[in-house]
Formats: structure tokens, sequence, C-alpha cells
């Protein structure tokens, strides 16, 4: 029995029960599996399309995306499930329990998600003890964020105390400004404030790299909800600074596709097919804008087609999280061997 029979039989009994229990279930059986012989229940051989971006080599470019392990507690089941490289948080310094529950729901006639988390994880600390236990040799980005008790204006503070305590663990760090659930978080992707934390966070960088004799590339991860004035003032900041990559996207707050739907009307970022084309969009505008920095290209990926999309639209690499919901192991396997990259 392969990961596909496993996962048809899992997705009728994980789709019969709430939304967050049956993400909390699935964890709790990862993180049983991932020190157990039957890891090899899930293992899917798949060929290698090595990626090169922002200085790394990642072996296909499909990633998973921040959000699903929140505290890295799956990572070999990852990377035996054939994901490139993996993608763990947000992580925030302090844990926290996020928003009040219910706070993720499906949208299944539109195969998408709402989810108004809010950063729920077990804190830094508990990341890195996670991610030094797993010991893996694969491209593993870390993603980073604030607490929510931690004033928008002092959110610099905590990232840079992110920053500094996963430095030596990440291949990249991921610096999430755009979860629209976390109340003023994205006004940091903007204006003196954006320029203020990358500021900060570049110069940070710098000093770990002297002190570590290792460099690790700097992404940030922006929202889909931008206007063009605001992409191009966004793009500005990011070549001054000379970030190293992009990640586009994350959630919309835009209901496009699914009004009328159970749930719809949910606070929260929607995720899934709605969201394709509007985060396919912003990767494109980005490409125009930035000339070749890297991105990874994420939102509304449920095929091989549409991880294509991104890549002809100026990705380098992809990310899962949603279509990964809906459609299970099958889905890595068919972008990987499906999708045609660059160099």
């Amino acid at each position: 029995m392969g990961p596909t029979m496993l996962y048809q039989i899992a997705r009728a009994f994980l789709f019969a029960h709430d939304a967050e229990w049956a993400h909390e279930f699935t964890i709790h059986r990862f993180r049983q599996l991932k020190n157990s012989p039957l890891l090899g229940l899930v293992r899917q051989r798949l060929p290698e399309k090595p990626v090169n971006a922002f200085g790394l080599t990642f072996k296909n470019p499909l990633g998973l995306a921040a959000g699903l392990d929140k505290n890295g507690e799956c990572i070999p089941v990852w990377e035996a499930l054939g994901f490139g490289f993996v993608e763990v948080g947000t992580v925030t310094p302090r844990p926290q329990p996020g928003n009040d529950k219910p706070r993720l729901f499906r949208l299944r006639e539109a195969q998408a998600i709402i989810n108004r988390m809010g950063f729920n994880n077990e804190g830094v600390d508990y990341l890195v003890e996670q991610v030094k236990a797993a010991n893996y040799k694969g491209v593993l980005g870390i993603n980073i964020g604030k607490n929510l008790t931690t004033p928008v204006e002092q959110g610099r503070d905590d990232y840079l105390t992110c920053l500094d305590k996963v430095y030596e663990h990440a291949s990249y760090v991921a610096v999430n400004i755009s979860s629209p659930n976390t109340p003023g978080l994205r006004k940091l992707q903007y204006g003196e404030a954006l320029d203020d934390l990358l500021g900060a966070l570049m110069a940070r960088r710098g000093e770990l790299a002297a002190q570590t004799g290792k460099t690790v590339p700097l992404l940030v991860k922006i929202a889909p909800d931008l206007e063009p004035a605001e992409i191009e003032q966004i793009a500005d900041s990011f070549r001054r600074h000379a970030i190293d990559g992009v990640i586009a996207t994350n959630t919309t707050l835009s209901r496009d596709g699914v009004a009328g739907l159970a749930h719809a009307s949910e606070a929260g970022g929607l995720s899934g097919r709605p969201v394709a084309a509007r985060s396919t969009a912003v990767v494109a505008a980005m490409r125009q804008a930035l000339g070749d920095m890297p991105i990874i290209g994420v939102g509304g990926i449920d095929s091989a087609e549409s991880a294509q999309q991104k890549i002809d639209a100026g990705a380098q690499l992809v990310q899962i999280y949603t279509g990964f919901i809906y459609k299970g192991p099958p889905l890595v396997k068919e972008i990987v061997k499906q999708v045609t990259v660059g160099q």
C-alpha cells in the first residue's frame, strides 16, 4: 500500500471531521511516523530536478509552504514525500495559542481554505530543538514572525530575536510580514516601516554571517492584496536593501470566487484555487520589478499546470499547502515529474 492509497483512505476520514482537528490529528500521526520504520510507507521516489537559487541547490522546485508544520515537528515525513525543500513556521519568539477557535474552514466546492490561526506555535526555542533533532540535509526554510502582544512599532525586535535563534539552523529565513491574521502586521510591508525592518534584519544578518562564517539568505513573504504602485514601492525597498528573494504570496482577504459558499464570510486569509490567478499576477509583477531576484511562487497551486504557470510567470521555485490538503502525496509526484524549470 503506497502513499496514494493511504491518502485516499485517510482523506475520507479526515474530511469527515473539523478542519483543525484533522490537521492536528495528521501532525500527531506524522510525529509518530518520522522515527518509525513505517516511514517507508509514505516515501515517494521522484526524479531529481535541481534548481539553483539564492546560493542554494534545491533537489527539485517544489517546497512545502509555511503554516502546515508550524513547529518543525514532521520534517522527515515531508522529505520522504518528495518535497525538494521544506519551510517550517511561522514561529514567534514566545509560544502563543493563536486566535480563538474555530479558526480553520474548508470551502470544498472551491478547493479552498479560510484560516485565521494567528501564528499559533510553541515558540522559537521549541522549533529549533525540533530542527536539530531532524538533522535534515535538504534545504530548510524557517519562517519568522512577531508575537501578537508585541506592538507593531516594536515588531522589529521580535524578528531580530527569531533571526538570532534560527540563523545557524536554517538554509534560508523567510520574514512573514503578510499574514492577515495578526492585527497590524501587514503595515510592515510599506514605506518607512518596511525600510526600518529590512535595514535592521540585513544589518543583523551581516553580524551573524561574520560570527558564523555562514551567510543565510533572507527572503520576505508578501501579500497578494497589493496594488501596482505598492508592488513597485516594495520591490524598490527589496532592491535597496539587497534582500535575497521573495515569496509571493500569502493568503488573500479577497473573497472573489467563493462568494455565497459556506464559510465564505468567515474572517481570515483565503488560500487555495481562488487565489491562484491573483498570486500569479503578483509573481509576474514582482519579476518585472525585481529583475533577476529569485521568487518562490505560492498560492492556489493544485496541479502541475498551475505550478508551471507560476514558473512561467517568473518563479524559480514553488510551494504548496492547500492543494496538498485536498490532493495529498499524488500532487507532489505530479508536480515534480511534470514541471519544467529553468536556471
